[in-house]
């Protein structure tokens, strides 16, 4: 009968220590998947939030707004990818104190155009001093490019104006940015902030190309309006033509 109690005193103990260690398991878990949840929920925050960033340019307002600068690798292969940056450094450190100051889109493009040759003959000093025998091909043109993010700006797929530095046979990955503005200057990190700043000068191009159109159209019309009017005169004159001579006529016949 004892034996049967001490039996029983130690399964009952037994039982306790098992739904205690029970207890403290499920609670382990519990704490594990609330800091899993409340993680991932932050990581979400900071994912959503860096989306909120991004700013996706509407197409028509840029398209005839900004210069976009390329340059374009050889290959894919890492030494035909690193001379590519080595060229890009060399011409953005030169072009800098030039485009920087730049004003407006016309003012920009000249400057690119008056900088060319000097633009190529620096890149192909980069391909000499590291034992490549590329040739160099440099360009102002409109082309078509897919969708590009640089920092936190996404210009949209499209036909754009851009200068660009094309390496041997250019078909590797291409280096970018935006000349103008020039958004080429500043970190990419940075390039959200800066748009906020050369915003200004984009829409301030846009309205000008729409000012200017506006102007020719105005012209156009009044030409068509001095034209008018000066058939309305002609008309006029050939009518009072008509009229003397009628006069003329009648006086004749009643003298007559």
């Amino acid at each position: 009968m004892k034996k049967c109690l001490k039996v029983k005193k130690i399964f009952s103990i037994v039982l306790i220590c098992v739904s205690i260690n029970i207890f403290q398991g499920c609670t382990s878990i519990q704490e594990h998947v609330s800091k899993s949840i409340g993680s991932n929920l932050s990581e979400l925050g900071k994912n959503t939030e860096n989306e909120d960033k991004i700013r996706n340019l509407n197409y028509d307002d840029v398209k005839d707004s900004l210069i976009r600068f390329h340059v374009i690798a050889n290959s894919d292969n890492e030494e035909d990818q690193n001379l590519k940056l080595k060229v890009k450094n060399k011409v953005i450190d030169y072009l800098y104190p030039y485009l920087n100051d730049s004003q407006s889109l016309d003012e920009s493009r000249q400057i690119i155009k008056d900088r060319m040759q000097e633009v190529k003959k620096l890149a192909e000093e980069v391909i000499k001093d590291n034992n490549y025998k590329y040739r160099i091909q440099v360009e102002l043109s409109r082309e078509n490019f897919p969708d590009k993010s640089y920092g936190n700006i996404t210009l949209p797929q499209g036909n754009y104006e851009a200068f660009r530095i094309i390496i041997g046979d250019g078909q590797g990955r291409n280096w970018w940015c935006v000349m103008f503005p020039p958004l080429c200057f500043v970190d990419e990190s940075k390039a959200e902030v800066e748009y906020d700043k050369t915003e200004e000068k984009i829409n301030s191009t846009k309205n000008n190309l729409n000012l200017e159109m506006k102007l020719n159209s105005d012209g156009n019309k009044s030409e068509e309006l001095d034209t008018q009017n000066d058939d309305n005169d002609k008309q006029n004159n050939k009518n009072d033509i008509q009229i003397k001579f009628k006069i003329v006529e009648i006086l004749k016949s009643i003298f007559n």
